[in-house]
């Protein structure tokens, strides 16, 4: 199973987390070694076992640019920016949720 690296963010949720890459909140405190699920933090960086949301959705890591990304997918920088409601192609982070299709 690949793990996917995620950043917590601000309103973030095990449980919504785990909904959103369709995994477990038991898979997630598993692989990061967490015992009280309660005790997750903004910038937090988990490894998350991701089920079918992964070929969906690509996580950035630190050097990706939008280009990088669509030739990775067979797509291209301006369907990326429209999906993902991006107005400015040179702006994104590590740890960003960019949709693929």
């Amino acid at each position: 199973m690949e793990l996917v690296p995620y950043t917590v963010r601000q309103g973030n949720t095990l449980f919504g987390i785990a909904q959103f890459f369709q995994t477990s909140v038991e898979d997630i405190l598993k692989y990061n070694n967490i015992q009280n699920p309660s005790m997750i933090y903004v910038g937090q960086t988990l490894q998350i076992p991701a089920g079918s949301a992964e070929l969906d959705y690509y996580v950035t890591r630190p050097g990706d640019s939008l280009w990088t990304i669509a030739q990775k997918y067979n797509t291209t920088v301006p369907r990326l920016l429209e999906i993902n409601r991006l107005s400015n192609p040179n702006v994104i982070y590590p740890g960003q949720l960019i949709k693929i299709r």
